[in-house]
């Protein structure tokens, strides 16, 4: 699990577009906190602090607490936009998290031993059916990822979501199959084994020896009888 972290916002009265514009010129960035049966809260946070959060990697899967004027509320940051052009941040959406709050969010997939998959050494191919896979987890354990062990691994191989060992209370949000998250598949650079085509047998000294016997043995052919001389 990514290690929590804590943002200091100020509670905002307006809402609405002038007012994130009106927040966004003064550095900030807009945002809203909602959830847990309560009324959504309206905050402005550092444009700095948002940034480097997404962008550093596992944003919407770790919990993080934020200080509104002194109350301190944990969330889970669920979306947020950015400028298209820039990608600078221009909104994001908080979820209010508990005790016993389960959210349903996305785990990257890593791969690990693919030096000890015999298919891969053969030439094959790691075929990544899933990048990320969707899981309901515990608020408070929420995985940075899960690990695909690769060890052993021959060409033609399905790894499915059975195979990977998770975490205490992680389901996958597909739970109706075992569905596939990579393959070994072969690479068409890969040539079939053909058996080698015999090579032109290199004649010795003695079977020289044997077929000049062979020819001496043989009856010399009859010498074709001459024409009569004319007169």
């Amino acid at each position: 699990m990514s290690k929590a972290y804590e943002l200091k916002a100020e509670a905002r009265e307006r809402v609405g577009k002038g007012s994130a514009r009106e927040v966004r010129r003064q550095g900030k960035v807009p945002a809203v906190i909602y959830g847990e049966k309560q009324s959504p809260l309206s905050i402005a946070l550092s444009y700095k602090d948002i940034y480097y959060k997404i962008h550093g990697g596992g944003f919407l899967t770790t919990v993080a607490t934020i200080d509104v004027g002194g109350e301190k509320i944990q969330v889970l940051p669920k979306d947020y936009q950015l400028d298209p052009v820039r990608d600078f941040p221009m909104h994001v959406d908080f979820l209010r998290v508990g005790k016993d709050t389960r959210v349903r969010v996305e785990v990257p997939v890593h791969f690990v031993n693919q030096e000890k998959s015999p298919g891969i050494k053969r030439g094959g191919v790691l075929n990544i059916v899933r990048h990320e896979v969707e899981f309901y987890c515990p608020a408070s354990a929420i995985p940075e990822s899960i690990t695909v062990d690769l060890d052993g691994a021959e060409i033609g191989d399905s790894i499915h979501i059975s195979a990977v060992k998770l975490p205490d209370g992680v389901k996958p949000v597909i739970a109706d199959r075992d569905f596939t998250v990579a393959t070994i598949a072969g690479s068409s650079a890969m040539k079939p084994e053909t058996e080698a085509a015999p090579s032109a047998a290199v004649p010795t000294a003695g079977d020289e020896k044997k077929e000049s016997d062979a020819k001496a043995a043989a009856p010399a052919k009859a010498a074709a009888p001459a024409k009569d001389a004319k007169k």
